[in-house]
């Protein structure tokens, strides 16, 4: 019998785009250094395909040292040169500018929240907001935790936040479980129960 997955994950016939909807997409995220690879990947895929991205990955990872935010801050512009030659990652200047001026804002929320993870979570009061969409065209591109995540971003000096990458960050760090509720993943992601502790 075959597994049933979101509909999205069936549109790409690939191992790596159903391995990230198996494991990965709705999987709730406290570590900072994840959740500022999610925010680069989701500003990076405006305007293309989240195969592309997912295709991209591993250059994003090398190129960006591991998403450590302390090493990003402290990039140049040599450093935004060198990237921007590099076809192993979506080469546009503005996400490429926008990832090192995240991960300097990051590092301005953790100095005064603790983490990043600990402000992110008290938008969803520390739990994953459970939705039961039954088919892809009932999810939304944006919602009103979108809305309030993206300008609050905006405000504390983030780039490339808009609601809809904000929801889809949403929807991949866990804030939201989106599976639908046929997908074999949408009572795993709500089984986990996981209630964020800083």
């Amino acid at each position: 019998m075959d597994v049933k997955r979101c509909e999205w994950a069936m549109s790409v016939d690939t191992d790596a785009y159903r391995q990230y909807h198996d494991d990965e997409w709705g999987v709730p995220v406290a570590d900072d250094r994840v959740l500022f690879e999610f925010l680069t990947l989701e500003g990076a895929q405006a305007g293309l395909s989240w195969s592309t991205i997912l295709n991209k990955r591993a250059g994003y990872q090398r190129l960006f040292e591991g998403f450590e935010p302390e090493r990003v801050a402290g990039f140049g512009k040599a450093d935004v040169e060198r990237l921007l030659a590099d076809p192993s990652i979506v080469r546009h200047r503005g996400k490429i500018e926008s990832t090192i001026n995240n991960a300097r804002a990051l590092l301005s929320l953790q100095d005064t929240h603790g983490s990043f993870a600990s402000w992110l979570w008290d938008f969803v009061d520390g739990e994953p907001i459970q939705n039961a969409w039954r088919q892809l065209s009932d999810i939304p591109a944006t919602t009103e935790l979108s809305d309030r995540l993206s300008k609050a971003l905006k405000k504390a000096g983030f780039r490339f936040v808009g609601s809809t990458t904000l929801y889809a960050f949403c929807q991949a760090v866990g804030l939201v479980n989106d599976h639908q509720v046929d997908c074999f993943r949408h009572a795993e992601c709500k089984a986990l129960g996981v209630s964020f502790q800083p």
